[in-house]
């Protein structure tokens, strides 16, 4: 269901002047109509829509008219009325068409007058001189040539004068553009003119052939042929001008295509001439004179490249290439084309250019397929799979198909499908599934890898050529594979379009191919069942594309399919309910269900009453943990496939329902997604009830009785209001004090929607108004949310009241109003930056009141009551003018202050607030239609100088060179010098010697205070208070650098909007603009001053967003001085970078400051089409930041480098900066040699930025994934100048690596070319055509691995990865292998190994990870490098002393190990190799003992290698081939020379730690019951190592060890680990337990706290299971330590661990029938699991519901078949968990003692008085602290639920406590606090919601709590004295 807006037709009528209508007057009968008076009626109408209807009336009429009537004078008259109307007429008006259609139907006899009216009203057409009118007459032109008799007819008959007037256009636009240079607007406009003429004189040329061709052409003095002349002249000048737009020159190249053709003979020679002319050879003896002084310019010169590129598109386009009527040279032209166009293709690298590239390219395919059907068999080899050009066609296609541009890519995309067909109609006859150009095609394709996107289009095109069937014979898990990819969203469109492709070709295949419907299955099997198989399982991000892109796709293929999904997942759905992650059959099932109903497959109502779907499962989906199913559940029931269709009861209850537990949704996706699927059902409601109003109108009795059946309209709409207002109320209520940042946004989001949607239009029935649902509470709720911290919810709450001011307004009296007021203009001058953002919401939300101005402006704004008079001035604007004042008086006064001392400021009244709110107040103006011209214009005056005079005070502190640190924070003598050399420097405007005092100045703002309450005009109070209310203060660093730098914020952000809001209109006169060219003058030069020069970025950064809104504001300038601004201020920007003057104060350090910002600026205000800066500033740039000569200055360099990096980050000059990225490239590179450190920073940060420029932005972890790469064939065809300058680089790299001296030589910019060749990858497409070979980097890349550094060897190891093609990489690694010295070579270099073996181990991993796996040269390549390693083995042994080596050779043997494990293939050279491995091990230290210190070099390393390999080799030789064989060999090999107890006892703890990892592992394998079909492979590894691990439990000193073997004990079985604790530790389970509780308590790690509370945790139910006795206080430690780990600040580890122990212990000791722990450890437990459930963090909370699932799942499975919910959200948790607890109570017999226990829990142990002392000392320390900010956990919810529970438990068990002590307790203790609420309510100021909003809250809160637990209590009381007064009578 997609909302669509109706779009309303605008149609313009037309008028007639008084001649035409006294004219039709004259003729017109008022008895009879005639034509004349049709027209004139027609005329007299003022709607287009009705003119249409009135001349659709013509034809018929004059059809009806008699022969004779042709000679009437009224029908002349009224044709000739026709005519003027029809050229008088836009092109596009509807009204033009309408009337082309009944003139076109005119009757043979009127035609002749028709076209005598027409050629006269023509002639006067061409009649204009205007350049500028030229337009209209063309769109004529045009309009009569198209499918119009009597136009065409019209210019026939002057055919010379059309031609003359096209001739004289061309030239005088031409002229006039010339005249214009500069002028955009202009010259836009004169450009768009120039293309229609040439499209006219090409449609005329076309449409008129007949009129050309004849005798006109035999002498060339003739008048037609001298226009034709001059037409070709004037487009072959157009081709030439590359300043014409390049659309210009595109037409132009086919029009001198098409008049060539028309003037030439013999037609047969023009092929020849069109080759010549593009391949440069044209001979001037055979070509006609007027050819040569027509286009001589195309005949000589040397063509530009864009100009053959437009000519070929002439050709292709004009040219007929069909039935072969231009023979063989037409053939030579084709081919001839193909190769200019593809040696075009390295040329033209502009987005535009390469763009036009492609579309032609595309063109000549389907050229070439036009000629090829009737084509010599010579063209047919020339074009087929294997020729030449088909070879080239297909290298440009995988150059272009991952082109970052849109077009370029689909265009690829149409070449690639029309080159099958070539193919096809090359090879016709001959069987397409055996041809061995696909054959070959196909496997190409296949070996790629998914992430390559041009795989997916060309697989697509492949499928639709040999069909799928074809393709899934080589490989069936392709669905499976696709499927898998669709986790990426970059990848999920072409991946869902392919499978598209290729399920619905199946399908036809197998329908055509089996009668009866028997495949369906198999084509389940295929395309749905792994589909299914992900949406259970599959994480996150896949499920929810596949579900996006897939899903409908598939039904829409096969709708039947939908019943095959339901009824598999609904087989599983009960036990299946998923998870947090995943979805589940249940999730899937949603899923589906929702997809089916929105695309119309399914009726809700039909399932539900089938029993296939019951309430309660979506029910479950609504609330379940994992946020998508939530989605989905709601999606079903919002989405429909009709707009219209009632919304059910069932569907109602079910949202009412979705809504108490899910708008509190911490993400913002989840929150925005339910937004929109509520607006949609709100939709539903809204039409559907328009309907049912219809129904009810038209009803007849009849209808009536039929209806009464089924729902009545009447009691729907009843529903209907009753359901919205329940929603509004659950949207109120959740806006209360406390309630989290989601959950706000949520209500007004969906508030917001039920305002906008049920808005009142006239004379429509509305089903529900919110209006009526407000009351001034709910105001009041608005209004405070404008004090939340989140400014997204200002924002929301601003919108709903500005829908509901009128109510809004009416519902506040003005005593209130003016207290806002008031709280608006303190919190203007807070300290706190953001409360200026709640002022300026309020005061934009006040302004909107009529009596404002009486109510709160009266006391500080002198009245003026001429302005009431004046009833034409809005509200809006009176109060704006009046806001703006007040702020404007109040922050010059401050300014005043501020001069005299800036401190003073900084601390008491900052004066951004204010010009924030002006900024605020000026943007919600209407500026279009303002009536206080003149008042306007005085004000903005002010308001820039005011600007400019804050701006001098605070720039000083912001331009310093050290902003950030501008007041000693303590006055010793280095400082204070530091200080004063920077006041030097900035010389404030300070008067008073503030900024050379230290920096406690209590006393003195005293003193300052009181002074300041003197000398104060009278007119502001603001002051005063001030004065009064801060009689200290303290000022910090940041408190001064805050004011400073967010008052030049607010300064550049209130110029910004003055500048776009206030467009200065030359056009019209100068006192019309509200500010003057010379103001916007100024600002530019403010702008250009601070950018310039500002040193905080802060500062810096905002003054650009000002100036951003500036220089977009210029570009669209009408004032010549205006526009031509940008462009002055860049060249005189460059200059300064350039002269590098001593005294310019433009700033080096901090990456330039605002220098890149200004130069951004001003070029992405430059059209896109108009490049012409850009291109000069990059020239410019790049020759600056690669400086030829060493000697020029560092500094200019330097701001060139910054400057282009922030060029090429910003997204907004897009393509236009990839020409430069090559050149940006070489200069980073460069830059990195520099001797200068300041270059070479900043080179590296340019570098980066390129980087991710050319491969994309990085969205994973992995440094090394295919995501961020492209092939190196993509790479150097689209930076060709790099593959010179790369390979150079390298070059000179490795020839200092290679110096036979062992000195440390290290080239600094090995690290760059590394990086940047690490990012190509090798792709199976890199043909033989490619230039660009990857082949010369090879040899070098190897070299690098030479290098000194290690860093740099490891980087070439993964560099020369992409370098080497897959089945290259045995050859490769062999030669790597044979270049390792022997043993006995004399000269070992241990670098040299160690970069050769980082090679071989990277080339190997990827070559075993590639998917060539099976075929028999894997094999064969794998058992060469096996038996090479051999050969080497003594690098892996004793007689190497390198131990880095011998770890790096070991690496290898490992992953070889690893692998061959897994294949397993039981040559005998496999034996051998496990042997060798055993002889490597039992030669190494592990087992002789280690010689080394453990500060050898690389001991470590090596140690870490030779234990991996160990476990390596352990497991594989555990495995079952090996210890079943019976052969010598392997029965040696089967008892390995060291056990895992060996490595676990050894003394170094990473060799431990990794034998520890490894058991961890096997015991996970076991559990999840991988290995039971291998046999006990891996359980006879860990057969009897509890002992050894208990003994080590105890005395292992390393954390990391002991962690894990804490983790290994819990993950055993206990019950083999206890019957082993006495003799290996001599513990009984009791003292094991009573040990690892200790360690709870003294461990300082939280992963061992956490992990040893699980173990004791888990002994603690073995034995109580087993009926073991523990003793009381070990048990009441445990519950303890379970507590403390629940506390409220612990780390997430330790909460999770404590949900895991809580899960566990459910069952037993929470559900328990029994009380095990007692009442009060029970409910502490309890307590817990509810305080969980309220953490910030989600994985918690998720955690923790899991309690809850086992305990309803326990419940379900007693109770039998109920449906209970259980994998729920938190919040639904939450309300279960308090069911729970007091359905528990109940059961145990516990209730008179657990209520007390929870009204406790209900009020809170909030101690009020020590909370509103501490809370206020606090505030000004943190000036950007927002006090506690909620994200989630809401105090009041668990109140509400609690007590709704506690109330049902009371009412249904009638409850009596007779004991009213404790109750007693609780009252008292419950009505002191509500005494001390009250208090310390009445004791907040006036609007405290605003100026003390954390507090206000906190009491808030509180309140509801105790009069909750009152209530409650007076409950019971009640209830106990009712029942003894009953007793005693």
């Amino acid at each position: 269901m997609v909302l669509k807006k109706k779009k309303e037709i605008q149609v313009d009528a037309f008028f007639l002047d008084h001649h035409q209508l006294e004219k039709l007057q004259r003729f017109s009968k008022a008895e009879e109509q005639n034509l004349a008076s049709l027209l004139l009626h027609c005329a007299q109408l003022s709607n287009g829509i009705q003119q249409i209807q009135c001349i659709k009336q013509i034809t018929p009429l004059v059809k009806k008219m008699d022969q004779n009537s042709a000679c009437d004078p009224m029908v002349k008259a009224c044709l000739d009325i026709l005519g003027e109307t029809y050229f008088s007429l836009g092109a596009k008006n509807p009204l033009k068409k309408v009337l082309v259609s009944s003139l076109n139907s005119l009757p043979e006899e009127f035609m002749t007058l028709a076209v005598q009216s027409f050629v006269c009203c023509l002639r006067e057409e061409l009649k204009t001189t205007d350049v500028y009118l030229y337009r209209k007459v063309l769109d004529n032109l045009a309009s009569c040539m198209e499918d119009f008799s009597l136009g065409r007819a019209s210019i026939k008959n002057l055919f010379e004068e059309v031609l003359q007037f096209l001739q004289k256009s061309l030239l005088d636009i031409q002229e006039e553009n010339r005249q214009n240079n500069g002028n955009r607007i202009v010259q836009t406009q004169l450009m768009h003119d120039l293309l229609m003429a040439i499209k006219v004189s090409m449609m005329l040329v076309q449409k008129l052939q007949e009129n050309i061709q004849g005798s006109l052409w035999k002498h060339c003095e003739s008048f037609v042929w001298q226009s034709m002349c001059s037409l070709l002249k004037s487009s072959t000048n157009f081709l030439m001008d590359a300043t014409l737009l390049q659309t210009v020159q595109t037409t132009s190249g086919l029009a001198v295509i098409l008049f060539t053709k028309a003037m030439y003979e013999p037609v047969e020679e023009l092929p020849s001439l069109v080759s010549d002319l593009l391949l440069g050879s044209m001979k001037h003896a055979g070509v006609p004179a007027w050819f040569v002084s027509n286009c001589g310019t195309l005949c000589t010169e040397e063509l530009p490249d864009s100009v053959l590129l437009f000519l070929c598109h002439g050709a292709l386009a004009m040219l007929e290439w069909k039935n072969g009527s231009m023979g063989e040279n037409g053939e030579k032209l084709l081919l001839d084309i193909a190769s200019v166009l593809l040696s075009l293709s390295s040329e033209l690298k502009e987005s535009s250019m390469s763009t036009s590239l492609s579309r032609i390219l595309a063109i000549w395919t389907n050229s070439a397929l036009a000629a090829l059907i009737s084509g010599s068999p010579n063209l047919k080899i020339k074009l087929n799979g294997n020729s030449d050009v088909i070879g080239k066609l297909l290298e440009y296609i995988y150059t272009h198909w991952e082109h970052p541009l849109d077009a370029v890519r689909h265009q690829t995309k149409l070449i690639f499908k029309n080159l099958l067909q070539i193919h096809q109609t090359a090879i016709t006859g001959s069987s397409e599934k055996s041809d061995p150009f696909f054959a070959r095609l196909i496997k190409h394709l296949l070996s790629l890898e998914w992430h390559v996107k041009g795989k997916y289009a060309s697989l697509g095109c492949l499928v639709e050529c040999v069909g799928t069937e074809n393709i899934l014979q080589l490989d069936r898990t392709i669905p499976v594979q696709i499927l898998d990819v669709m986790n990426d969203q970059s990848l999920a469109p072409y991946a869902s379009d392919l499978l598209e492709t290729m399920f619905t070709n199946h399908k036809t295949h197998f329908t055509l191919s089996f009668q009866e419907s028997t495949w369906i299955d198999q084509w389940h099997d295929i395309w749905v069942s792994p589909l299914l198989v992900i949406l259970c399982e599959g994480n996150h991000d896949q499920t929810t594309y596949i579900i996006d892109y897939y899903l409908p796709k598939l039904l829409k293929c096969s709708p039947d399919s939908l019943s095959y999904m339901i009824r598999i997942l609904q087989a599983s759905a009960d036990a299946n309910l998923g998870s947090c992650s995943t979805r589940g059959a249940l999730g899937a099932l949603m899923a589906c269900l929702r997809t089916a109903r929105a695309h119309g497959h399914l009726e809700l109502s039909n399932i539900m009453s089938n029993g296939l779907v019951s309430t309660e499962c979506i029910k479950q989906g609504l609330v379940h943990q994992h946020n998508q199913v939530c989605i989905d559940a709601l999606g079903l029931l919002c989405e429909t496939h009709r707009s219209t269709e009632i919304v059910s009861m069932e569907e109602m209850q079910l949202i009412r329902f979705f809504m108490m537990y899910n708008l509190n949704s911490q993400s913002p996706s989840v929150r925005q997604q339910i937004g929109s699927l509520l607006r949609k059902l709100f939709c539903r409601i809204q039409e559907s009830s328009q309907v049912l109003y219809k129904l009810e109108q038209n009803k007849t009795k009849q209808e009536l009785l039929e209806y009464s059946t089924k729902r009545h309209p009447l009691g729907i709409l009843q529903q209907y209001k009753d359901f919205m207002s329940s929603v509004c109320d659950r949207l109120f209520e959740v806006l209360f004090p406390g309630s989290s940042h989601p959950t706000r946004f949520s209500a007004l989001t969906i508030l917001g929607s039920v305002a906008e949607i049920f808005s009142v239009p006239k004379g429509q029935a509305q089903v529900f108004q919110l209006d009526q649902e407000i009351d001034s509470a709910r105001v009041r709720t608005l209004i405070q949310c404008f004090a939340s911290t989140f400014e997204e919810v200002k924002v929301l709450a601003f919108g709903l009241l500005m829908k509901l001011r009128d109510v809004a307004f009416n519902l506040q009296d003005s005593e209130n109003l003016d207290l806002l007021f008031q709280a608006a203009v303190d919190l203007s001058t807070s300290t706190k930056p953001y409360d200026c953002v709640t002022a300026s919401y309020l005061l934009n939300f006040l302004v909107h009141h009529k009596g404002l101005q009486h109510i709160c402006l009266g006391k500080w704004v002198e009245h003026n009551p001429q302005m009431d008079e004046n009833t034409s001035v809005s509200t809006v604007e009176k109060n704006t003018l009046a806001v703006i004042k007040l702020l404007l008086v109040n922050v010059e006064e401050e300014i005043f202050q501020a001069k005299k001392s800036l401190l003073q400021a900084a601390a008491s009244f900052p004066m951004y607030g204010r010009v924030h709110c002006i900024t605020g107040a000026l943007q919600q103006l209407p500026f279009n239609n303002l009536t206080l011209i003149a008042e306007w214009k005085e004000m903005v005056a002010r308001l820039i100088l005011m600007s400019y005079k804050l701006s001098a005070v605070v720039s000083p502190v912001v331009q310093s060179s050290s902003p950030e640190g501008l007041i000693p924070m303590d006055s010793d003598s280095e400082s204070a010098g530091r200080l004063q050399m920077i006041l030097h420097e900035i010389q404030p405007q300070d008067t008073n010697d503030y900024f050379m005092q230290a920096k406690i100045l209590k006393e003195h703002c005293k003193v300052e205070s009181e002074k300041l309450a003197d000398h104060r005009p009278m007119e502001n109070i603001c002051t005063e208070m001030r004065g009064k209310e801060r009689q200290t203060c303290d000022v910090t660093a940041q408190m001064v650098l805050v004011c400073c730098w967010r008052s030049m914020k607010e300064v550049s952000l209130l110029l910004g909007t003055l500048c776009k809001l206030l467009p200065s209109q030359a056009t019209s006169e100068p006192s019309d603009g509200l500010i003057t060219v010379e103001q916007v003058k100024n600002i530019g030069d403010y702008f250009k001053h601070h950018l310039l020069q500002s040193r905080h970025r802060g500062a810096f950064e905002l003054a650009y967003a000002g100036f951003v809104q500036l220089t977009e504001m210029l570009s669209r300038c009408n004032s010549e001085s205006l526009r031509k601004m940008p462009e002055q201020w860049l060249s005189r920007v460059l200059e300064e970078i350039k002269s590098c003057d001593p005294s310019s104060t433009l700033c080096v350090t901090r990456r330039s400051a605002g220098i890149p910002f200004y130069v951004q600026a001003l070029l992405a205000s430059e059209p896109k089409s108009k490049t012409d800066l850009l291109k000069m500033t990059m020239k410019e740039l790049i020759s600056l930041a690669a400086p030829l000569n060493e000697s020029s200055s560092v500094i200019p360099q330097v701001h060139a480098l910054n400057t282009l990096r922030a060029l090429f980050r910003d997204t907004r000059l897009g393509e236009n900066i990839m020409p430069y990225v090559a050149d940006g490239i070489q200069a980073a590179i460069l830059g990195f040699m520099s001797p200068v450190w300041a270059v070479r920073n900043s080179s590296t940060l340019l570098f980066s930025a390129l980087i991710t420029r050319i491969f994309g932005v990085k969205r994973g972890k992995d440094e090394n994934s295919k995501k961020n790469r492209m092939t190196g064939r993509e790479f150097f065809s689209r930076f060709p100048s790099l593959y010179p300058f790369l390979l150079k680089q390298l070059e000179v790299v490795t020839n200092t690596l290679n110096s036979e001296s062992e000195e440390l030589k290290i080239h600094p910019s090995l690290f760059l070319l590394l990086l940047i060749l690490g990012r190509l990858y090798p792709s199976p497409m890199d043909g033989t055509y490619s230039a660009l070979s990857m082949a010369p980097f090879v040899p070098f890349i190897i070299r690098c691995g030479h290098s000194p550094v290690y860093l740099s060897r490891e980087m070439s190891g993964r560099a020369l990865v992409p370098f080497v093609m897959v089945n290259e990489v045995p050859h490769t690694v062999l030669s790597l292998l044979e270049g390792l010295p022997d043993s006995t070579s004399p000269c070992i270099r241990q670098n040299n190994i160690h970069g050769t073996l980082l090679q071989v181990f990277h080339l190997l991993q990827s070559y075993l990870e590639s998917k060539q796996l099976v075929s028999s040269d894997f094999q064969q390549g794998l058992g060469d490098i096996i038996t090479c390693i051999g050969t080497k083995l003594w690098l892996a042994k004793r007689p190497n002393p390198c131990l880095v080596t011998r770890a790096a050779y070991l690496d290898v043997l490992v992953m070889l190990s690893t692998h061959l494990g897994k294949f397993q293939k039981q040559g005998m050279q496999l034996f051998g190799f496990w042997e060798e491995m055993d002889r490597v091990i039992s030669d190494s230290e592990l087992v002789s003992g280690i010689p080394y210190s453990s500060a050898t070099p690389g001991l470590i390393q090596y140690l870490q290698s030779i234990t991996k390999l160990v476990i390596s080799v352990l497991s594989v030789t555990a495995g079952p081939d090996i210890q079943s064989s019976s052969s010598a060999v392997a029965k040696k090999i089967a008892k390995p020379s060291l056990s895992i107890v060996h490595l676990l006892h050894c003394e170094f703890h990473e060799v431990r730690l990794l034998a520890l990892e490894a058991i961890l592992l096997w015991l996970k394998q076991i559990h999840s019951k991988q290995i039971a079909e291998e046999g006990g492979g891996v359980l006879c590894l860990l057969f009897g190592l509890e002992g050894t691990l208990l003994t080590m439990a105890l005395k292992e000193k390393n954390l990391q060890c002991f962690c894990k073997v804490l983790k290994i004990l819990y993950t055993m079985d206990l019950r083999n680990v206890l019957p082993k604790t006495e003799c290996s530790i001599k513990m009984n389970p009791n003292e094991l337990l009573t040990w690892s509780l200790n360690i709870v308590d003294i461990s300082n790690s939280t992963e061992v706290q956490s992990i040893a509370l699980k173990f004791a945790s888990k002994l603690v139910i073995h034995l109580l299971q087993n009926h073991q006795q523990i003793s009381e206080v070990v048990l009441k430690k445990w519950v303890r330590l379970i507590v403390y780990f629940c506390g409220d600040e612990q780390q997430t580890e330790m909460l999770l661990a404590a949900a895991e122990v809580l899960k566990s212990i459910t069952t037993f000791f929470l559900i328990n029938e029994k009380l095990i722990l007692g009442l009060s450890d029970t409910l502490a437990m309890w307590k817990c699991v509810v305080l969980l459930l309220q953490n910030e963090d989600l994985v918690i909370r998720d955690a923790a519901a899991e309690v809850i699932k086992v305990a309803q799942s326990e419940k379900k499975s007693s109770k039998g078949t109920e449906f209970a919910l259980r994998i729920v959200n938190a919040p639904m948790a939450l309300d279960l968990a308090f069911g729970i607890l007091c359905e528990l109570l109940q059961r145990w017999g516990e209730i008179p003692a657990g209520v007390p226990i929870l009204l406790e829990w209900l009020l809170g142990d909030g101690n009020l008085k020590r909370d509103s002392e501490t809370s206020a000392p606090e505030e000004d320390d943190y000036l950007f602290d927002k006090g506690e900010v909620n994200f989630w956990a809401e105090k009041l919810t668990p109140v509400r639920q609690l007590s709704k529970h506690l109330l049902q438990l009371i009412s249904t068990t009638h409850l009596t406590l007779p004991d009213h002590g404790e109750l007693n307790r609780l009252s008292r203790i419950a009505l002191d606090q509500a005494q001390l609420v009250e208090h310390l309510l009445r004791a907040l100021p006036p609007t405290p919601e605003f100026s003390k909003t954390a507090e206000f809250t906190r009491l808030a809160i509180q309140n509801e709590r105790i009069s909750v637990c009152l209530k409650i209590l007076n409950l019971l009381k009640s209830d106990d004295t009712c029942k003894n007064e009953n007793l005693e009578k």
